[in-house]
């Protein structure tokens, strides 16, 4: 990419769309194209295709999606695999008909099975069952990269999928029922502190921004946080500006190298991670540290562990030259502060 060129960010607004734009204007690219969805809605084949057609971007990266955890994935499965795949599959057909030079489309660890070997090697796809909460959304994500392997085969183009391990960082979801493992413990455990002390106004200030505080949080007895399972099974997380400096990393590869990828077996497919990974039980008494709770962290066995370990080999992209930069810690503590000032 030029730092002239004309670069297309579907789902600006989001963790990694958002971390995108930073790095890019980081790294000196300021020919940007951002769309709101009240802008243009990513559903509409139509509006997507005139988009595309009168902006005619060179390069595009897809980090538009419907996201959230568990509870989210189990309670509206249709609405995950309905929005994520007409999401995809009208930018990557309107991003071919355009003439787009380079593509990436942004995945999910989810899509490999939910027993799947460790770690996790880009060839273990579509080798067993997913795991069942999430498999509407990771059987959208799998459309996505066939489709972009599918039109590489077929038309020629150079359309790249990435899979990122569990990301975390500023513009996080912080609502406690739909977030992610780590956004939730940053907030349970500062919600924590300030019940500690007394400090109900603050409180009511961080309900109104992140949404609704559960009953069975027990902010009557602050000085504990309870957290699910048995805090032994282990996560591999990336800060989100690693995974967008890998996303640039990608783009940026010499024609000979991204060939190569495209080439790969599975083919067009490459897992961005950090190659290290952490207990929960670790992770939840290093974000205590951070946020200086004092209190007594608490694990309830008789809910679910979930899958004991989930660590992307990341083997494909260190060969290329890159890795990760951002400790945990200094990711957490960028990521607390974020959560401090929205």
């Amino acid at each position: 990419m030029k730092k002239n060129s004309l670069i297309y960010i579907a789902g600006h607004t989001g963790l990694v769309g958002s971390a995108l734009v930073r790095k890019l204007k980081e790294k000196g690219f300021s020919n940007l194209v951002t769309r709101s969805h009240a802008e243009l809605d990513l559903i509409r084949q139509s509006d997507v295709e005139a988009f595309f057609q009168e902006k005619k971007p060179e390069y595009v990266f897809l980090a538009a999606a419907k996201v959230g955890g568990i509870l989210a994935n189990n309670t509206y499965p249709a609405e995950f695999i309905y929005t994520n795949l007409a999401i995809q599959t009208n930018i990557i057909h309107a991003a071919w008909k355009a003439g787009v030079k380079r593509l990436l489309f942004l995945g999910s660890s989810c899509i490999y099975p939910r027993d799947c070997p460790q770690p996790m090697k880009e060839e273990y796809l579509l080798t067993g069952p997913l795991e069942p909460t999430n498999e509407p959304y990771a059987v959208a994500k799998i459309a996505g990269i066939k489709m972009c392997e599918s039109y590489n085969r077929q038309y020629g183009t150079n359309y790249i999928a990435v899979m990122p391990t569990n990301l975390y960082g500023p513009n996080d979801n912080f609502d406690l029922e739909t977030s992610h493992v780590l956004p939730a413990m940053i907030r349970k455990f500062h919600l924590a502190k300030l019940a500690v002390n007394g400090d109900r106004e603050e409180i009511k200030k961080d309900q109104a921004c992140f949404g609704p505080i559960p009953e069975d949080m027990a902010m009557a007895n602050p000085v504990i946080v309870s957290l699910w399972g048995s805090g032994t099974p282990c996560r591999e997380f990336l800060y989100v500006d690693d995974v967008a400096d890998a996303c640039v990393f990608i783009m940026n590869l010499n024609e000979k190298n991204f060939a190569s990828l495209l080439a790969s077996r599975p083919p067009a497919l490459i897992n961005i991670g950090s190659g290290r990974e952490i207990s929960i039980k670790e992770l939840a008494l290093l974000i205590k540290d951070i946020i200086g709770f004092e209190g007594n962290v608490v694990f309830d066995k008789t809910r679910p562990d979930g899958t004991l370990q989930k660590l992307l080999d990341v083997s494909r992209l260190t060969a290329l030259g890159w890795k990760a930069k951002i400790s945990l810690k200094t990711g957490i503590s960028s990521t607390y502060d974020s959560y401090l000032n929205p």
